[in-house]
């Protein structure tokens, strides 16, 4: 059965959740206290250097971070609806899997890390300007589609669904992006949707 190494509020190991209820795969659920460092212990580095949650374990397979262990369960267990083969599709998605990465990351889930988790390094002014920025590019991408790409979800979409999702955990309000609170609402909507502590289900 496959493992999954995490932690409940970790937003990353909640995207990978999300994806294994969607696909309906069962699996065993690892927790990793990040409070008490249990990812920087030795039994934890010796599957994962990096020391990050979430990791996933598949038979032989040992996979880190979140959006390859995205990629790898959508083209191992899932269908071309989930991550299609086509060049272009195939960008569009892979575009927002470095979105989640990069803008999101900086943004929305930098302010929850200050907020949640009191994280001391982060310049809390930079992380809502990025937020806001970021924010307001999604709503007006989610104006005239349901999806971010294809019509259809996507690994896309569960990729930038928790961290956008948990915004007001950083105390960001989302009610100036009515495009992007529709789409919340779509994804909660999905097949076998499983909701995390700050995310309810529908």
């Amino acid at each position: 059965m496959i493992k999954l190494y995490g932690h409940e509020l970790s937003g990353n190991s909640y995207k990978v959740k999300l994806m294994l209820a969607l696909l309906n795969l069962p699996y065993e659920w690892i927790k990793v206290d990040l409070m008490v460092g249990e990812h920087k212990q030795p039994q934890f580095l010796a599957l994962n250097p990096f020391g990050q949650v979430p990791l996933l374990v598949d038979g032989e397979t040992i996979l880190a971070d979140a959006q390859a262990i995205l990629v790898y369960l959508a083209r191992q267990y899932g269908n071309e609806q989930w991550l299609p083969l086509d060049a272009l599709s195939l960008a569009k998605v892979i575009r927002w899997l470095s979105t989640t990465a990069g803008e999101i990351r900086q943004g929305v889930e930098s302010a929850r890390l200050y907020h949640l988790f009191k994280a001391t390094n982060i310049n809390l002014d930079r992380a809502n300007q990025k937020a806001e920025y970021i924010l307001t590019q999604l709503n007006d991408h989610l104006r005239n589609r349901e999806w971010l790409e294809l019509n259809h979800p996507t690994i896309a979409d569960v990729a930038v669904f928790p961290y956008v999702a948990l915004a007001s955990d950083g105390k960001i309000d989302l009610t100036p992006y009515p495009h992007v609170l529709n789409w919340i609402d779509r994804v909660k909507s999905l097949p076998n949707f499983v909701g995390m502590i700050g995310i309810n289900e529908e």
